[in-house]
């Protein structure tokens, strides 16, 4: 199953995080950048080949230590198709390096639609006869489930079924500050909309237990709204928790550690831009050239692990 595979190497690198390469232009060193455009011209191109060489930089320095990358698509289809073939390109090295991959997309739509989202980023595309060919090679991918279930399903019959080795989070508590706009809102019984859709993960994982006793289908709870996190892990039990918001927008270890479960298991926490522009802070820009950002991304992201190991320590 995905979710005991990405377990086992959570425990084997005793490291409950992922690195989220969400990159912007204005993140990459300025030589690494002057190079590709100097090669590719200042275009889409130039661009794309400049986050590829940032993006591998940083794998090549964190596979040993660091379960999983989340690649955030939005940032790789902005540069058309040249941004989307990097996307591919990096899912396909970090996995060379042995790295599981989160896609992050929170895609959804319904019917046929949202089966064409499920077979791209976790399926297979039927060609012609008996042919056909991964699109990407995620490992799991970030859903939007506010539509319901029937935008849901296509999805779950690659969670749920044959070997169950693709995952889903499914968006249930998100670290941006207006999302109590919707989510907090409360029904008659007193129930929030996020408490209902993570009654819904509950529900959607069904029996699927793998032998950590969680199954494929996960949430996406922010590390920034650390109470609610700690409601939702009392309702889903048997869900792991992908916790964005760490680092850069705010959210702490301590409050992270609140989606984890008392034997240390049960979520993945994110950091992005803490660990891309690594070599660009305080802490390490003394340390480390510009040259060396894939040094300093290891560097916070060790950091990182051991703050939120020690926070999750505290809870046991």
């Amino acid at each position: 199953m995905f979710i005991d595979k990405l377990i086992n190497d959570i425990i084997k690198k005793d490291n409950p995080t992922v690195i989220g390469l969400d990159p912007k232009l204005e993140y990459i060193p300025k030589f690494l950048l002057e190079k590709m455009f100097s090669e590719y011209g200042p275009t889409m191109s130039g661009a794309a080949q400049a986050i590829l060489k940032f993006n591998i930089g940083i794998i090549d320095e964190t596979f040993d230590m660091v379960p999983c990358i989340k690649p955030q698509s939005a940032y790789y289809e902005m540069y058309g198709h040249d941004g989307v073939e990097v996307l591919a390109n990096t899912i396909e090295y970090a996995k060379s390096r042995g790295m599981m991959i989160i896609l992050d997309g929170k895609r959804n739509d319904i019917g046929s639609t949202a089966d064409a989202y499920a077979t791209a980023y976790l399926g297979e595309t039927f060609i012609r006869d008996s042919i056909s060919q991964r699109a990407f090679l995620a490992d799991a991918l970030t859903v939007n489930g506010y539509i319901g279930i029937d935008g849901i399903e296509p999805f779950l019959k690659h969670c749920n079924q044959g070997e169950k080795e693709k995952g889903i989070f499914v968006l249930v508590k998100t670290s941006n500050p207006s999302s109590g706009q919707l989510q907090d809102l409360c029904m008659e019984n007193g129930e929030t909309v996020y408490e209902i859709m993570a009654n819904l993960v509950n529900e959607w994982g069904g029996d699927n237990i793998g032998e950590y006793g969680y199954t494929n289908i996960g949430a996406v709870v922010g590390a920034t709204f650390p109470e609610q996190a700690e409601q939702v892990r009392n309702i889903i039990s048997k869900s792991y928790i992908l916790v964005p918001g760490y680092g850069a927008q705010g959210g702490t270890a301590d409050g992270a550690a609140k989606s984890f479960n008392k034997d240390g298991l049960g979520a993945i926490v994110n950091a992005s831009r803490s660990i891309m522009c690594a070599y660009k802070d305080s802490k390490w820009k003394d340390k480390f050239r510009p040259e060396e950002f894939g040094k300093a991304a290891r560097a916070e992201a060790m950091r990182m692990k051991d703050e939120l190991n020690s926070a999750i320590s505290k809870r046991q």
